[in-house]
Order: C-alpha cells, then sequence, then structure tokens
C-alpha cells in the first residue's frame, strides 16, 4: 500500500468484492497461497447469508441420490436450468457441507444422536437440508467470520463500497482485462485504488430494485451492474423470486412470515376480513409460494391497498407461543399481538436468479474478473431457484473459482501503472434529496410495472420511467462527488433496466416470469442473454502510441 495527495493505492493478489457465504469461502480457500483484499460496504457480517434462515441442500443420506437432487432441481427450474451446472454443484454437495464442519460450522443434530438433522423444503423429494435450527445463514457466516479473521493474508476493508471496475489492456492479448476497482472508503469520504491480479464478484442479488423486499439495503446488484458496464454478458434477469408473505410495517424491513404459519392453519384475509385464497386455487392458503404471492399481488392490485392479512389469531395462545416464538416476539416489538390480531403482509422480492454469465470455475466474460453466488449466472436455478440450493451454490462455485485462480495466479503479471480515480471536476452536492426520491420512484415503480405479475403496458410505462430517471443519475453522477447512496441508486437502475428488458424479451410464462399477454409457456425453453455493447468478449485493438 502506498499513499499520494488525492488517494490511497492498495495493492493485492486477489480482490473479493463482497463479504458473505461466497465471498468469504472463496478468500478463505485462497488464504495459504495469495494476498486477499475483502470490501464490504458496511461491516463484514451485514449481508444477506447473515438472515438465511433455512439451510443447504445436498446429498448426505444414503437413501438419496445425485441423481434425485439434480432431477428435483430442474423441475423445480421449469425447464431453464443447466443441466451441466446442476450435476456440478449436486455432485460437489457433500465436499461443501464437509469443507463448512471442517471450518466448525454447528449444525443442528439429531436429538440423542451424532447424526445431523436434515428436513424437507418444497421441491425437494427426501430429507436433504442440513441446517442449524432456524438460522443456517447466521451460523455459518459467523463461522466464516471467526476462519477470516485468523488467516494474516486476508484483510477486512469494512465500509469499502466498489464503484466501478478498472479495465487495461492485456500484454498477452488483444483484450482488455481487469487488473482492479475504485473504492470510496465511505468513512473517509474517499476514492482509493485496489489493483489486483484477479477480482472477484461477490456482491449478492439485486433485490433492493423492489419496494418490499427481505434482503438487506446491501443487496442493490452492484456486481451485475459492474460487470454489464465493463463488458460482461448478463442473463436471466426477468426471474426474481418473490416470498409471498414478508411484514408490511414501516420500520419492518426485512423480516418475513414464515410459510409454517399456513402450514399450521393461519388464512389470508382482506382488509374487510375475507378469505380469498379458496376462490383462486383449490389448495388455498397451502398452494406453491409463486401461485401465493400472485394472489396476494392480484388482490392488492385490485382493491388498492397496502396490504393483506395474514390471521393465525384462532389458534390458541399457547399453540401460537409454542410453535412461533420467534414471529410473536417480532410482532410483538410493532405492536401486533399476533393471538389476538391478524398479521399485515405483503410479497416481498426475495432472490435473483440471473445474473452475470460464468462458467463453472466462476470466469466471466472480462479476462481475470469472476463472479460467484448470488450475483453470478451459472445456469443453476433455472425460471425458479429451489429452496437451499443458494447457500450451496455459493460454497461450491466459490470453490471451484478459487482452485482456477490458484492455478493461474503465477502467472499473471501486475500491471505498473494503474489509471487514478479523478474527481477534480466535480463537486459536493447540495441536494441530495434527488437521491432518495429517485431510489423510491424507482423502487415503487418496479414494483409496480415489473413484479410480480407483468404486462406489455406494464413494461412500456417501466422502459419510459427508467429512461428518464438513468438520464438524471447521469448527470448527477457526472457533477457531484459519489457517495454510498448514489452508487447504490446508479447501480439499481443499471439493474432495473436489465431486468425490464429481459421481461420484455421474454414473450412466456414461465417459472418466476408471468406475463397477463404471454399467459402460456413456450414449447422452447431459452435463456435471455443480453449483451453490452462493449462486450468483453470482443477483441480490443491496443494501440501501440
Amino acid at each position: 500500500m502506498w499513499n499520494t495527495e488525492m488517494n490511497k493505492h492498495y495493492l493485492h493478489d486477489v480482490l473479493v468484492v463482497g463479504s458473505g457465504a461466497a465471498g468469504l469461502t472463496l478468500a478463505l480457500s485462497l488464504a495459504q497461497h495469495a494476498k486477499v483484499a475483502v470490501l464490504c460496504k458496511t461491516l463484514v457480517n451485514h449481508g444477506s447469508t447473515w438472515f438465511a434462515q433455512g439451510g443447504i441442500a445436498a446429498v448426505l443420506d444414503n437413501q438419496d441420490s445425485i441423481d434425485a437432487h439434480v432431477s428435483d432441481t430442474l423441475i423445480a427450474g421449469a425447464g431453464l436450468c443447466h443441466e451441466d451446472a446442476v450435476r456440478f454443484t449436486v455432485e460437489n454437495s457433500k465436499a461443501a457441507i464437509e469443507w463448512l464442519i471442517q471450518q466448525g460450522v454447528m449444525f443442528t443434530r439429531e436429538s440423542g444422536s451424532a447424526d445431523y438433522h436434515l428436513t424437507q423444503e418444497g421441491g425437494h423429494s427426501h430429507r436433504r437440508i442440513i441446517h442449524s435450527a432456524d438460522a443456517t445463514g447466521q451460523a455459518v457466516h459467523s463461522t466464516l467470520i471467526e476462519q477470516v479473521q485468523q488467516q494474516p493474508n486476508i484483510e477486512v476493508f469494512e465500509h469499502h463500497v466498489a464503484v466501478n471496475l478498472i479495465t487495461q489492456a492485456d500484454t498477452n492479448s488483444r483484450k482488455l482485462r481487469c487488473t482492479g476497482a475504485y473504492v470510496l472508503d465511505s468513512q473517509a469520504d474517499r476514492v482509493d485504488v485496489f489493483q489486483a491480479k484477479v477480482v472477484v464478484l461477490a456482491t449478492g442479488g439485486a433485490s433492493k430494485v423492489y419496494l418490499y423486499t427481505s434482503n438487506p439495503d446491501s443487496a442493490s446488484g452492484d456486481g451485475i451492474a459492474m460487470a454489464w458496464r465493463a463488458g460482461c454478458r448478463v442473463a436471466n434477469m426477468e426471474f426474481n423470486q418473490f416470498h409471498p408473505t414478508c411484514l408490511y410495517h414501516p420500520k419492518a424491513k426485512n423480516f418475513l412470515i414464515t410459510e409454517a404459519l399456513r402450514g399450521e392453519g393461519a388464512y389470508l384475509r382482506l382488509p374487510n376480513g375475507e378469505r380469498f385464497m379458496p376462490r383462486l386455487d383449490e389448495r388455498a392458503e397451502l398452494a406453491p409460494r409463486d401461485i401465493v404471492a400472485r394472489a396476494i399481488d392480484h388482490e392488492i392490485k385490485r382493491l388498492g391497498c397496502d396490504c393483506v392479512y395474514l390471521d393465525i389469531s384462532h389458534k390458541s395462545p399457547d399453540f401460537i407461543s409454542e410453535h412461533f416464538p420467534t414471529v410473536k416476539a417480532r410482532c410483538l416489538e410493532f405492536g401486533i399481538d399476533i393471538t389476538k390480531e391478524p398479521i399485515p403482509v405483503v410479497p416481498a422480492a426475495h432472490y435473483t436468479c440471473g445474473g452475470v454469465v460464468v462458467d463453472n470455475a466462476g470466469r466471466t466474460d472480462l479476462k481475470h474478473l469472476y463472479a460467484i453466488g448470488e450475483t453470478s449466472f451459472t445456469g443453476l436455478h433455472g425460471a425458479n431457484r429451489m429452496a437451499s440450493n443458494s447457500l450451496l451454490e455459493c460454497i461450491v462455485y466459490a470453490q471451484s473459482a478459487a482452485r482456477d485462480i490458484l492455478h493461474k495466479l503465477e502467472q499473471i503479471d501486475v500491471p505498473e501503472t494503474s489509471p487514478q480515480w479523478d474527481d477534480s471536476r466535480v463537486r459536493n452536492s447540495d441536494e441530495d434529496v434527488v437521491i432518495s426520491h429517485n431510489w423510491d420512484e424507482l423502487r415503487r415503480f418496479m414494483w409496480d410495472y415489473v413484479g410480480i405479475v407483468r404486462t406489455h403496458k406494464r413494461l412500456e410505462r417501466a422502459t419510459h420511467r427508467i429512461k428518464l430517471l438513468q438520464k438524471e443519475i447521469a448527470e448527477y453522477y457526472s457533477n457531484y462527488k459519489v457517495s454510498s447512496d448514489l452508487i447504490e441508486l446508479r447501480n439499481l437502475a443499471t439493474v432495473a433496466e436489465l431486468i425490464i428488458r429481459s421481461a420484455h424479451e421474454r414473450k412466456e410464462s414461465r417459472g418466476l416470469h408471468y406475463s397477463l399477454d404471454y399467459p402460456d409457456k413456450s414449447p422452447i425453453a431459452r435463456d435471455t442473454i443480453l449483451v453490452p455493447t462493449n462486450f468483453a468478449s470482443q477483441d480490443i485493438i491496443v494501440s501501440k502510441s
């Protein structure tokens, strides 16, 4: 590391943007052989991994099989999963779990037994979900953080927000390569240069593009947007998974109301107290997640109401306290006694199934740039992610990327110079209200027009809005110093455009993409792949002047 007058300049072997399960797994897998920097937007334990309640799907039982797990995933993906990616992930699932156990993750065991307790979730034909009570993400994330803190070769930078990737000419080919990133130190209010032989994007998904989401504030699609701007293809951005029941309260940002309430007899009601699921599906409240989410969305739009209500108050208080102590306690914090009154709920954006196109080693279209976890598009999830395959993907692809990086790291040189960040012609903003207004408008029209149910007219409206918004954001970005909020807004606008374009291109209803204008599934399953004008795999003529 060395200082310049304007900024700091850091040099590492590998720069990891993101500190969730994927990013920390990769860092730990490299730590014995490389110097690694890990960037965190806020604190290292913030992010979607920490809040994951479910478990990790893996073939761990003798009654289960790799073929069964593969088959279940292919069915859930509605014909769009890449079978090679699914098989690669599942075949490495047991080794991934064993590695986590070696790191110290305390998974739940059977009562009075040394065997691990496996549960079964929607779409799975066997019990194959290994978990740590109902807080698996926290157990995994906290363990990985502890391990990272013990590694002298891993340097963690909290409150550091990546702005843009740095690309330079590659001396060994006619293409560009990624050599680092411009990074905002949000506490020092300064943009620094992080240079590295290899850059890995592990920034999570983009669910914050929607008004209601189960994700933390950090899920703003940063890695997807940066990779797109750098010339990488993205795929299947129209497939956004929505959880049916998220607590609707102005102070409750992202608390999910578990589906187990409906499993134990809770009813969904309109504001007037009427049940609506029985007239929409014979399975009523026990219909699959996507059907329940669409039904709630339909009633909210039809009535113009803010939310619907999930009611379990007809059960005894003792039953509710015994089975749902966490939900009861959390709702009481907001003045809602679920033993006496219904819970206001809305569907919430939950998972981004598309992302940056990668291969089985996590390699993107740009040389020396990798993407792993929810940021990437591996082909595993298809048109609908099957429960508990997401954390598995994080571990498997992080380890695969690490193996590929280690194989070539010694052959990669570091450029002698790196372009510096120039903010000499910008000034401090005196109207940050513009950012908050644009942020709110973006998330509202994405929810209304590009949400659970789409139409051609809604997508046209969204297209018009996003063009106007991007013009305003680009002007603002060009004239004022960057801030965390501005960086996230810019990235969200890019991701919103990608989602809208992808939804426009899919003339069918499949998996998580439901269109009233095209309600049937096409007999031919195709990915939606968007190619940027500066596609990184094209030959770049390098000037020798």
